[in-house]
């Protein structure tokens, strides 16, 4: 299991099954209260576990950010879309506990799921931003390097307000390079989707 533990105590580390409790009330809150996602009703927990195992099974990285033991706000990458032509590229998503937001454990999260994304041979991740009004989530994922690339007005409706997606991108490696070959490259370039 890789781990890492940051300059301020922060553990970071692969998320398991086990995470699934702490990642299930971190995202129903987002979820009651936020334009983060654009579900309406939270998960349960069978859900979550569901969701977790769906990722994992695909090899994408699913990481969990914790202090001694509590989980503090989780990050996972997952297919952009299904169609097999675009399994160089994944989508990112970042939860933190409301109680440790602004400590810069979300870029902590994004920051690691961007490196072990990239040493898997993906070659993009995209940004999905529920909400153009949601300016934390665009200066975090600008300042790891994001660019914002397009922007949906008015697709989703959630808290009784119309509501825009905010598109966003990064490369995960430099420049156009040809399919990466090698050790671990045949799971990518077989990936079903």
């Amino acid at each position: 299991m890789l781990k890492a533990q940051t300059p301020n105590g922060v553990n970071l580390r692969a998320a398991t099954l086990a995470d699934a409790p702490a990642i299930t009330a971190i995202y129903a809150y987002q979820v009651k209260t936020g334009t983060a996602s654009w579900e309406l009703t939270p998960p349960n927990l069978d859900e979550v576990r569901n969701r977790m195992r769906a990722i994992l099974d695909a090899g994408y990285p699913h990481i969990v950010a914790e202090v001694d033991g509590v989980v503090l706000g989780y990050s996972y990458a997952s297919s952009y879309r299904p169609r097999p032509g675009y399994r160089f590229t994944c989508e990112n998503s970042v939860y933190v506990d409301p109680s440790q937001q602004r400590k810069g454990i979300a870029k902590l999260l994004l920051s690691e799921l961007i490196v072990r994304c990239a040493a898997q041979g993906l070659r993009q991740m995209i940004a999905v931003i529920g909400d153009s009004d949601n300016i934390a989530s665009i200066k975090l994922h600008e300042s790891v390097g994001f660019v914002r690339v397009g922007l949906l007005p008015n697709i989703g409706f959630k808290f009784d307000r119309w509501l825009d997606s905010v598109l966003m991108q990064r490369a995960l490696t430099p420049g156009p390079s040809p399919v990466r070959t090698g050790e671990g490259s045949a799971d990518l370039l077989s990936r079903e989707f």
